[in-house]
Order: C-alpha cells, then structure tokens, then sequence
C-alpha cells in the first residue's frame, strides 16, 4: 500500500459517515434498555410492597 492509497484511504474513511446512524442507534437503544431496568426496578419494589402489605392484611383479618 502506498502513500497515496493511504491518503486516499484515510480521506475517505474521515469524511465517510456510513457508521455514524449505527453508532446512534447503539447508544438510543442502550439508553432505552437502561430506563426500561430502572422502570421494572421500580416497579418491581412497588410490586413487592404491595404484596407485603396485602398477606400481611389478609393474615391479620384471618387470626380475628
């Protein structure tokens, strides 16, 4: 490979932007992938509190 193929290599692969939309795409997805765990997080300790507070109920109206 010579100078110029380098430089002509290099040329293209600085003005090319054919990765760019991937690269985008990478990094929307990981931020939706990190919010959809922080929601079911969430929504997991509320779901586990609820339960809690539910057989905890239902144990006391059953002892009376």
């Amino acid at each position: 490979m010579g100078i110029l193929e380098m430089h002509l290599f290099f040329r293209r692969f600085r003005y090319g932007d054919s990765g760019v939309v991937t690269v985008d795409w990478v990094v929307l997805t990981a931020a939706v992938v990190g919010l959809a765990i922080g929601a079911f997080g969430i929504a997991g300790s509320a779901t586990q509190n609820a339960s809690t507070d539910t057989s905890d109920q239902i144990s006391s109206r059953a002892l009376n």
